[in-house]
């Protein structure tokens, strides 16, 4: 996705093929489509009849003594025009419902699938850029589909009825018109392939704009903290003028492209009239004659001059469309099986066997060293070591966010990747560190944890985490709003909704990165409580820095730089282990 993909664009009949990719969305509203194409060949049709409605009224009308003759030709017209009004109507309609439609399922498709995908494309792409093409791009595809692709398709039947016309009616004058058709293709396809990269190029750079916007709102405090607010101000300006630069670009190019349309078709129109003035002095053909071909003249260049405005708009439509479906076409490093095993609820017991791991974006870093140990059902194993030893990626790699470069986890004795990954998930309950909450009520985020739940059985969670009585003290209680990642909570406060989250899940392992961090003295000594409770008949894997929360575990692992140095009780650690040692003497202050 990253925008040095612009200068591998493909030639423009390969660009518009794109969007015939996007058939399969149109497809399954086969109806419309005909009753929209039958409507806009009825409405291009009636267009071309009116050219004969006015030959009829100045040739019998205005040119004849006879008043029914006017009459007649004005009743002509006004069956024309209102057979154009109702055809248009329909044809508007329909369109515009399929781009509405279409874009809308483009928009859940392409989400649908960012789900399926691990978490490393997201560390490789930036979540700005990727909220640009569900909303820029569908939006780009909304309107080429609800109106540039259905004038297109009008004026080009348009363009090749009014030709045929024009040669029924006067050959001579025709010619002259024809003879001015390549030199509007011609820069019409040169200035195309321009506008469609430049278009490109603006769709990235608008994506860079949200992506830095969203990163400022997103750590306002820090931005506030740090005074950085005129830098940041200096810094997005930067950004604006980035793509307004590029925008200028394209507008410039499609500008030009309209200007030089335009003039060399009413140049090849006022040679057509000036030849036909003669020809009707001279009475070789008759006033309403060349009043009809004139109309049918004015539409063939509408038609060409709208055609190239739509052209640009196809250009940027095939960019976005080229965008939406690369996302489309990114498959996940995590698949299910085929045949897959299934998991039964209950304590479960894990292994990790000879076990190596390097995070995909930084190869060259060891994460996990060749790591064994197991687990028993039942077991509670607390993971202890300094930062970046490894401990957070043991529970990555358990819940298959990622799969390790070497050996095997085992649950209930299988390969985990013998299972869904969901399924496997499902067994799983995560309280991380830095709980994230969603933008939506209470309620809503514990029961994430369960979608099922009662109101009575969320409530019930809430108490068990220790978190009801400050709920219940939210002005709307459950039903409280708390804003874009938990705002108005407090650290401590989102941390027990995660619990509560996570009792609510009643899962069969329970994975506790640091949960009661962020909670003070009276708050982790209730929560320790319910974590009592929560881990009983699970087993259980805690991280943990401070020692004093994890001495009740039946085991301790002690990691360091990527390896498994020592495992055993407290007692026993303190002798076996100079690391475990030393962070005991640190944190007990011996």
């Amino acid at each position: 996705m990253a925008s040095d993909q612009t200068s591998q664009t493909p030639n423009n009949k390969q660009d518009l093929r794109l969007l015939f990719r996007l058939l399969p969305f149109i497809a399954p509203y086969k109806s419309r489509v005909i009753g929209a194409a039958l409507a806009l060949i009825i409405t291009a049709a009636v267009s071309l009849a009116l050219g004969q409605g006015i030959r009829l009224l100045i040739d019998q009308g205005f040119d004849s003594a006879d008043p029914s003759q006017l009459n007649h030709a004005m009743l002509v017209l006004a069956v024309i025009t209102l057979l154009m009004a109702m055809g248009s109507f329909t044809r508007f309609y329909l369109v515009s419902w399929l781009g509405e439609r279409v874009s809308n399922d483009v928009r859940l498709a392409v989400f649908n699938h960012l789900l399926t995908l691990d978490p490393y494309y997201f560390e490789m792409n930036r979540s700005g850029e990727i909220n640009a093409r569900l909303t820029t791009d569908t939006t780009l595809l909304q309107s080429i589909i609800g109106s540039s692709i259905s004038m297109a398709l009008r004026n080009v039947l348009t363009f090749a009825g009014g030709l045929v016309m024009m040669l029924i009616t006067n050959p001579k004058l025709a010619l002259i018109v024809l003879a001015s058709v390549p030199l509007v293709i011609f820069p019409m396809m040169l200035y195309g392939r321009r506008v469609r990269k430049l278009s490109r190029l603006s769709q990235d750079r608008v994506a860079d704009i949200g992506t830095y916007a969203g990163e400022i709102v997103q750590n306002i405090k820090v931005v506030q903290s740090f005074t950085r607010e005129k830098e940041e101000t200096k810094a997005f300006g930067q950004e604006v003028e980035k793509a307004f630069n590029v925008a200028k670009k394209r507008i410039l190019q499609r500008s030009i492209l309209i200007v030089v349309a335009m003039i060399l078709v009413f140049t090849g129109l006022s040679s057509m009239i000036w030849v036909g003035a003669q020809d009707v002095a001279n009475g070789h053909i008759s006033s309403g004659e060349l009043a009809a071909f004139v109309f049918y003249a004015l539409m063939v260049a509408m038609a060409v001059a709208t055609i190239s405005e739509v052209y640009g708009e196809l250009q940027r439509a095939a960019g976005a469309t080229e965008r939406l479906l690369e996302l489309l076409a990114e498959e996940a490093d995590i698949q299910a099986p085929k045949n897959p095993h299934q998991l039964n609820a209950g304590a479960l017991a894990l292994s990790f066997e000879k076990v190596s791991f390097s995070y995909p974006s930084r190869p060259d870093e060891i994460a996990l060293d060749n790591i064994s140990f197991n687990v028993a059902a039942g077991e509670t194993v607390a993971i202890v070591g300094p930062s970046g030893a490894g401990k957070s990626t043991l529970f990555e790699l358990l819940q298959r966010f990622y799969d390790p470069k070497n050996g095997t986890i085992k649950v209930a004795s299988h390969n985990i990747k013998q299972f869904k990954p969901q399924d496997l998930r499902n067994h799983l309950g995560l309280v991380p560190q830095q709980p994230t909450l969603f933008s939506a009520d209470v309620a809503h985020n514990i029961r994430y944890g369960d979608p099922t739940a009662t109101h009575e059985q969320v409530k019930q969670a809430a108490q068990k985490a220790y978190a009801s009585d400050f709920i219940e003290r939210l002005p709307e209680s459950y039903n409280s709003y708390l804003g874009e990642q938990g705002v108005r909570l407090s650290g401590g406060q989102r941390q027990r909704i995660a619990i509560a989250r996570a009792m609510l899940k009643n899962p069969s392992i329970l994975l506790l990165d640091e949960a009661t961090s962020a909670l003070d003295a009276n708050s982790e000594h209730q929560v320790q409580a319910a974590l009592q409770t929560l881990m009983q008949g699970r087993t259980t894997l805690i991280i943990a820095h401070r020692l004093a929360t994890i001495m009740h575990a039946d085991r301790i692992l002690v990691f360091n730089e990527g390896k498994l140095e020592a495992q055993g009780k407290h007692a026993d650690l303190i002798i076996s282990s100079p690391l475990y040692k030393n962070l005991s003497e640190l944190q007990f202050n011996h």
